[in-house]
């Protein structure tokens, strides 16, 4: 909530600029450094059109009351196709929000809420001591938040709040410590969300509460027997996906316990699929990529470090690549560790795992089947590669080396069809006589 001095002093100027915005033709045009409203201000684009607000010079919003400071509101019923539009709606496309700071003077302030809207763009906007900085509701399409900063909200970032969207663009974005998670999609009917270039840090609690949220958080779990609400067809590229596990002074103590940088909770009637990761910089939460119920989703060339306890956790995947990642604690020691569980057809491959600080395996494979290792360099972690309770499991062209407690291959007894080819293993392999290997 904002502390500005002076704030009582400043007048409500909220019928001023809606009868602007009503008699401009939906375009108002701010200049003075701040504007104190206590309703929000409505771009009713079925009535006005293709419609903007756009400061000029250092212009602050001050949200003193209930609700999002601005309201995109449309009519938009269809999908992205132009054969979907009714006339009526061909004239709302792309409403822009620019050059604004919105700050949150009320505990039930928000941001920007878009509702039915074609092509929005928000660029250069700032939302600061609210909920939720830019809350998706409803029906949009073609969607563009960027050069954004969204940064202390006690929400979330970037809502996509059971909303049907396709074609949603975050770029070149900082979305840094809202409590409720940095760009989170509940629920809904999403596909097409691209999240490039961006800065997401620290978007959970800022102690050590237990939570599930996430910087990046895909969620459908609450709609279990709902196959209408669905999410696919996701990229996340070239950002720094990072904090707050390690930061707190205290090696014992963990910040947001159970955090992560990207969390995908998926469900088993209609899981998350076809998702891209590529390119991030990944570190310093609880779990630093938590996959459930997903399929077919590639995590690749990304650099982790600093998780606490676990890099990368896959509950129930199919079809999951995890290519060209390096895995290092860097200054911190900690377990590190890769797991699948109950998961089918994956791929680890091409990857580096250093300093791997645990002694029940650094890769643990549990009740999985068609799993694929290969081409993997271990180096001075505690144990290597665990395998419990699995079937049709490759392992070939892995390099061990100072593997502190061995063997640097383990498979338990309830193993099945098990091929080893061409691993460099000096701390030995433990394969029981019962487990069928080649």
């Amino acid at each position: 909530m904002a502390q500005l001095p002076g704030l009582d002093q400043l007048p409500d100027r909220t019928e001023e600029l809606q009868r602007r915005i009503d008699q401009g033709g939906g375009r108002l045009s701010l200049s003075e450094p701040y504007y104190r409203i206590t309703k929000s201000l409505v771009l009713d684009l079925q009535k006005n059109g293709a419609s903007g607000i756009f400061g000029e010079g250092n212009v602050t919003l001050v949200m003193d009351g209930a609700g999002p400071a601005i309201v995109l509101r449309g009519s938009h019923e269809g999908t992205a196709s132009p054969k979907s539009f009714k006339p009526s709606t061909w004239n709302q496309r792309m409403p822009v929000l620019e050059g604004l700071e919105i700050l949150g003077a009320s505990e039930l302030a928000d941001g920007v809420l878009l509702e039915g809207s074609v092509g929005a763009i928000l660029q250069r906007v700032s939302v600061r001591w609210c909920r939720h900085g830019v809350h998706l509701v409803n029906r949009n399409r073609n969607t563009i938040v960027s050069a954004c900063h969204l940064y202390e909200n006690e929400g979330v970032g970037v809502f996509l709040d059971d909303v049907n969207l396709h074609q949603i663009n975050v770029i070149g974005s900082h979305i840094s410590y809202n409590q409720g998670g940095g760009v989170v999609v509940r629920d809904g009917n999403v596909r097409n969300l691209q999240v490039t270039g961006c800065d997401i840090e620290a978007n959970m609690p800022f102690d050590d509460t237990p939570t599930a949220t996430a910087n990046v958080w895909i969620d459908v779990s609450g709609s279990a027997g709902d196959r209408s609400r669905s999410i696919a067809e996701i990229s996340i590229s070239g950002c720094t996906i990072q904090h707050s596990a390690n930061y707190t002074g205290d090696e014992i103590k963990t910040v947001a316990p159970g955090g992560a940088n990207i969390r995908l909770s998926g469900k088993e009637i209609y899981p998350i699929d076809s998702v891209t990761i590529t390119g991030n910089v990944i570190s310093d939460t609880s779990v630093n990529v938590d996959l459930s119920h997903v399929m077919d989703v590639t995590v690749t060339a990304n650099n982790f470090f600093a998780p606490k306890p676990l890099n990368v956790r896959v509950s129930h995947g199919n079809r999951v690549v995890l290519q060209g990642n390096t895995f290092n604690p860097r200054q911190f020691v900690r377990p590190g560790v890769i797991s699948f569980a109950d998961s089918n057809d994956c791929l680890i491959a091409n990857s580096t795992l250093h300093q791997f600080a645990t002694g029940d395996g650094a890769i643990q494979l549990r009740r999985c089947k068609g799993m694929s290792l290969s081409g993997l360099v271990f180096t001075d972690c505690g144990s290597g590669v665990r395998v419990d309770d699995s079937t049709q499991v490759l392992v070939s062209g892995c390099l061990f080396r100072g593997t502190q407690t061995g063997p640097d291959l383990q498979f338990g007894e309830q193993c099945r069809e098990v091929m080893l080819v061409g691993n460099l293993t000096p701390s030995g392999v433990s394969v029981p006589e019962s487990v069928t290997a080649n």
